[in-house]
């Protein structure tokens, strides 16, 4: 069996039986393309069924001098399901990463931002342009309903259920929920689509997108990267933000106006709690001020 092929069936069982997004299946597949790119720097001629330990070890040892920890820990989990599954489709009898560590990292916090923050990003927008009115809308409803930039991205009109005040969101592995929309949010949508978007050739296949780009057809992630960072730097926020901050922010506003963690779960689409539990970052302040207000003994 040769590495690509192997990738290739990797791939598949990752989209079918895994049902796995592509942008996961695309991650995963990252970190196996650099244990083969490790391979061919340094002649090994292996087979995926006949690699050794050592070898991956020797991988892992040349990662760790160029990469952080995280990075490693990620690029470790990745290849260990790759090499699980080579093992479950009895390709191979063991894992040669069963016996190798990640490196301890810890549980990242999420980056935040402020409300008066969001406000400076949307009020630095022009809206003099074609563009100021779509970012504006983009921006609001990155923030208003918690949602991955993926999701934004392939928002339908289709999804749109504004007299109930929900939008349908399709999020990883094609599961699907419905979030709630703010009115205020729903306006700027509809600004933007009823001034903006009906007066553009619209590229067959993209009628049903709501955010296009001024040639008609569906932004992509790298463009609503770039609409933020240089908003970012407009304004001189150092922080590093990316449209996952603003569901980040989402999430924390909510928990820390007194938001049920089991309905924050549910809008953020995670599909168990851990996950959202993240979001318990909370400073004392907002600690001491749950138990003045709720606990008998205050």
């Amino acid at each position: 069996m040769k590495w690509q092929q192997a990738l290739k069936d990797y791939q598949s069982y990752l989209k079918i039986e895994r049902g796995l997004s592509q942008n996961t299946i695309t991650n995963y597949s990252f970190d196996v393309q650099k244990l083969i790119l490790f391979l061919e720097e340094n002649a090994i001629t292996v087979s995926p069924i006949a690699i050794t330990e050592e070898t991956v070890q020797e991988f892992i040892y040349q990662i760790a001098k160029i990469a952080n920890a995280r990075t490693q820990a990620r690029i470790i989990s990745g290849l260990k399901g790759f090499f699980n599954y080579l093992v479950f489709e009895d390709y191979r009898k063991n894992n040669p990463l069963d016996l190798i560590e990640a490196p301890k990292t810890g549980r990242k916090l999420p980056d935040t931002l402020t409300e008066d923050e969001i406000d400076l990003l949307i009020s630095a927008i022009d809206l003099s342009t074609a563009e100021g009115e779509r970012n504006r809308a983009i921006l609001e409803t990155l923030y208003a309903c918690g949602l991955r930039v993926s999701e934004l991205i392939n928002l339908k009109f289709s999804d749109l259920f504004f007299d109930e005040g929900f939008i349908r969101v399709t999020g990883k592995g094609d599961k699907q929920r419905f979030v709630p929309i703010s009115n205020q949010t729903v306006t700027y949508i509809n600004l933007y689509c009823n001034s903006i978007r009906n007066h553009l050739n619209i590229q067959k296949g993209h009628e049903d997108i709501i955010f296009l780009n001024r040639r008609g057809k569906q932004l992509t992630r790298a463009m609503i990267f770039t609409i933020i960072k240089i908003l970012a730097s407009q304004i001189g926020l150092k922080k590093n933000i990316s449209p996952h901050t603003f569901r980040h922010s989402f999430a924390t506003h909510l928990l820390q106006n007194g938001a049920d963690l089991r309905a924050i779960q549910q809008m953020l689409g995670h599909e168990s709690i851990t996950t959202t539990e993240v979001y318990m970052h909370l400073d004392r302040s907002d600690l001491a001020r749950v138990i003045a207000q709720y606990h008998p003994r205050k």
